[in-house]
């Protein structure tokens, strides 16, 4: 044996010569279904060839794209691909390097995909009318993936970055394999037997193989049947499921699941202080404006008090008087100081009469402000009960044990949890 050694770059240069000098490897057709298929942003595409017998890698350069590839390669997709197989020596691996690819077909799994598709399309599975609405504001989230991956850790990541209160319920899936569908369906029954608000079912990204099992029927119809709210988030952008279509939504990714899921719990605090400062500037407004109410008619009353109508009368008698002075005419004078007198006496009766009209009417206007004024009704001990999400409390049947509500006193706030509910046949003022 030779005690000669060789650097693993030598050898990789070794093997990369052998078949370059390969007739049939440098001229060669390959017929396979298309996997693991990417269109990458600088122009290259990369997939793979498969078959029942193996996988072999493949790429295609941008310069080679517009005469090489005349439809739009998708996954499943049966091709035969000419090119030369090439060895990157700095990796150790070979792969076929397309200069063409012509499609021959579908691959078996696409036409199973398809033909399920259309039969579920047909029975109205994917119609929009049966998707349920997605919660604003779901606690207790359910999900279906596998308890490792970077799928469950985003989701986790991104849920509690949003609101770290959430509650998050893991059902520990099988994703990929004969017993996937299975596992997924099951997974999706119990959550939904236990009062989540929402669900989420997916898995990271792969070969339409490794997300064949979200294709299956079993995971289809459980999706459908499902109570709860269900977010499908099943590999990467460019892959699309038999379980996107039936869920209520689809979400791009697992972290945009998440994202779709749980609400904001900074940007629903500022909302929440939002209402209160419209609500605070509402009442002071309501009290404001039954302040000048108040104002105007104390004015009124003080220009139609008797004071205001005795200085008036007095001008008035001051004038008469000034001018029968001048006249000198004792019988006129007489008479007009008789006339004066009755005058003054019906203007004070009258005057009378009038101010306790105006006080009665300002009696009344008094009480009305009084008893509409929200300052007051709580100041005599009532207060105003708002639920969690912001809405008004009028009946304890609008509640469950366990809600947050939040409690508006004269001076003051309380934030409390409903620890008990009675429910009467009627209310306190019936």
């Amino acid at each position: 044996m030779s005690s000669q050694s060789y650097t693993v770059g030598q050898v990789n240069h070794y093997i990369a010569g052998l078949f370059q000098e390969d007739f049939l490897l440098r001229h060669i057709r390959v017929r396979g279904e298309v996997s693991n298929l990417t269109y990458h942003k600088t122009g290259h595409v990369y997939f793979c060839l498969k078959d029942a017998s193996g996988v072999l890698g493949a790429a295609m350069w941008r310069s080679q794209r517009a005469s090489g590839l005349t439809f739009p390669m998708r996954e499943g997709d049966q091709v035969v691909v000419s090119g030369t197989v090439q060895v990157y020596e700095r990796g150790g691996a070979y792969k076929l390097i397309a200069s063409r690819v012509e499609r021959e077909g579908l691959g078996d799994l696409y036409v199973r995909y398809e033909a399920l598709k259309k039969q579920l399309s047909e029975m109205g599975m994917f119609d929009a009318s049966y998707k349920k609405p997605i919660p604003q504001y779901a606690t207790r989230i359910g999900v279906v993936t596998a308890p490792t991956g970077a799928a469950v850790r985003d989701i986790i990541q991104v849920s509690k970055r949003r609101y770290p209160g959430v509650e998050i319920v893991l059902y520990p899936a099988l994703v990929q394999g004969e017993k996937a569908s299975l596992s997924i369906a099951r997974g999706i029954e119990t959550l939904d037997a236990m009062g989540m608000d929402l669900l989420i079912v997916g898995r990271g990204g792969g070969s339409m193989e490794d997300l064949w099992a979200f294709n299956e029927e079993s995971v289809a119809r459980a999706i459908f049947d499902c109570k709860t709210p269900v977010i499908s988030a099943v590999g990467h952008e460019t892959d699309t499921t038999i379980a996107d279509f039936a869920a209520d939504l689809r979400a791009p990714t697992p972290s945009a699941a998440a994202e779709l899921a749980v609400f904001d719990y900074k940007s629903l605090q500022k909302e929440l202080q939002a209402r209160r400062e419209r609500i605070s500037s509402a009442m002071q407004y309501c009290l404001n404006t039954s302040r000048s109410r108040l104002a105007d008619a104390e004015h009124r009353l003080e220009m139609a008090s008797p004071q205001q109508m005795i200085r008036s009368l007095k001008g008035r008698l001051d004038g008469a008087r000034h001018r029968l002075n001048q006249a000198h005419p004792g019988l006129r004078i007489a008479q007009a100081r008789e006339e004066a007198l009755r005058i003054k006496e019906r203007l004070v009766q009258g005057m009378d009469r009038s101010l306790e009209q105006r006080r009665h009417l300002l009696a009344v206007a008094a009480g009305r402000l009084d008893g509409l004024s929200p300052v007051r009704k709580l100041a005599s001990g009532f207060s105003y009960v708002q639920d969690g999400r912001g809405r008004r409390v009028e009946d304890a049947g609008q509640l469950n044990v366990g809600d947050a509500i939040h409690i508006y006193l004269h001076r003051g706030q309380l934030d409390a949890v409903v620890s008990g509910i009675a429910l009467e046949e009627k209310g306190l003022g019936e």
